[in-house]
């Protein structure tokens, strides 16, 4: 049996590769020519002698090695196959801090980067660290009950941010999620069915009018609008393009085909992951004569410029994200219709009044459709299909400004 003294002691002759200093039942320490001292147990499979490290000296003690090979022991009794659990333990790896919730949850976050636009990897980052670290980022992963996420996640809900609670489970389900295949078998997702236990949260509803009768009187203000052309062009164009706002006020003449009546967004900058940003394909709209026209009287004011809607002081820059917004507020529909909710608006009156193809409204609307037959909706294959039912709805919106009598097609059909 060792002492701590002989370990302390132990060397080896430069003459020879190792000397080894037995303590018992297998246990014995290792020493180098070099200096390196190293605790190892012997083994035995199927009659053929291994060994298995157990760690280094000093850092592992004398009775840290004992207890080490004595569960070593217990392992190999219980049929477990040490070698390959040790191999398990190096694929899983050691991460900075343990495995802490934080520790795991800025790790989770450094592998989404590279998908993630920054704007959204700064969100994620600053939601992790306000709702969630303060309470949960020193605790290991293992510890935490499944009502102590729900209780923080209720913090959130108490404060008025319903929205903000989803998002959190939602971040931690997925938190949970990559750390899972590194811990034991045991270990359960316990985001598990605390869904039902937050405020239900469908998510973001932006307004928008749906009735005819309605839009219609929404349009007829529109058209009434006397603020700047620059303004009262994009204001206009909100429901016939019924694009996301973003794309509408960075809208470039680059872009534009008037001739062909074609509207090309690139892709980067489409509402996509990173990676389809920089290799998907450009997200094309089709432009009915009513959008053309109202281009062409807008060239002459800023087509000498980038932008179709350029900022008012900063003409390098486009318009502001609240031009539009306030302008429906001026009107007096800022809470009844959202620039946003056009999309949505146009979305259910192209079915409901229309009987128009779900897929092509889809395929207009940037969204990633399959078919029937779960193949993606080839938007260039249906582009004519996309003109003529654009141009049915850029028509459809004027008869509506003009208060005509506007027949449901589904019930005409019936």
């Amino acid at each position: 049996m060792l002492t701590d003294k002989q370990c302390k002691s132990a060397t080896c002759p430069p003459d020879k590769k190792r000397t080894r200093f037995t303590d018992g039942q297998g246990l014995y320490l290792e020493v180098s020519p070099g200096g390196s001292r190293r605790w190892f147990w012997k083994t035995y499979t199927d009659g053929k002698e291994g060994r298995l490290a157990l760690g280094s000296y000093p850092s592992m003690g004398l009775a840290d090695a004992r207890k080490a090979r004595d569960t070593a022991r217990l392992q190999k009794a219980a049929g477990v196959d040490l070698v390959q659990s040790r191999k398990l333990d190096k694929l899983k790896g050691q991460r900075e801090g343990g495995d802490t919730f934080k520790a795991v949850a800025l790790e989770w976050h450094e592998r989404q980067t590279d998908r993630w636009s920054p704007g959204h990897a700064d969100r994620t980052k600053r939601q992790l660290e306000r709702d969630l670290f303060p309470w949960l980022g020193d605790r290991d992963m293992r510890s935490i009950e499944p009502m102590e996420l729900l209780s923080v996640l209720q913090k959130v809900e108490r404060r008025g941010a319903v929205e903000t609670a989803d998002r959190g489970l939602m971040l931690a389900r997925q938190v949970y999620e990559y750390w899972l295949p590194t811990a034991e078998t045991s270990q359960r997702n316990i985001t598990e069915g605390l869904q039902k236990r937050l405020t239900p949260y469908r998510g973001k509803n932006f307004p928008a009018i749906v009735e005819p009768q309605r839009f219609g009187e929404l349009l007829r203000a529109m058209y009434a609008y006397k603020g700047g052309p620059i303004v009262r062009t994009a204001l206009l164009l909100a429901p016939i393009l019924f694009q996301r706002p973003g794309n509408l006020r960075m809208m470039e003449w680059v872009e534009l085909d008037l001739d062909g009546a074609l509207w090309t967004i690139p892709s980067v900058k489409m509402k996509r992951l990173v990676a389809e940003k920089l290799n998907g394909e450009p997200h094309v709209v089709p432009l009915p004569n009513q959008a053309v026209v109202m281009l062409r009287e807008l060239q002459p004011l800023t087509g000498h410029g980038r932008y179709v809607f350029p900022g008012q002081r900063q003409h390098d820059r486009p318009m502001s994200d609240n031009s539009v917004r306030s302008a429906l507020y001026s009107l007096g529909f800022g809470t009844a219709q959202s620039w946003h909710g056009f999309r949505a608006s146009a979305r259910t009156m192209l079915v409901d009044q229309l009987d128009l193809d779900p897929l092509a409204i889809e395929a207009n609307l940037a969204h990633a459709v399959k078919d029937a037959n779960g193949r993606s909706y080839n938007r260039t294959k249906y582009l004519a299909k996309r003109f003529d039912q654009i141009q049915k709805w850029a028509d459809y919106l004027d008869k509506l400004r003009k208060g005509a009598s506007v027949i449901n097609m589904k019930q005409w059909a019936a």
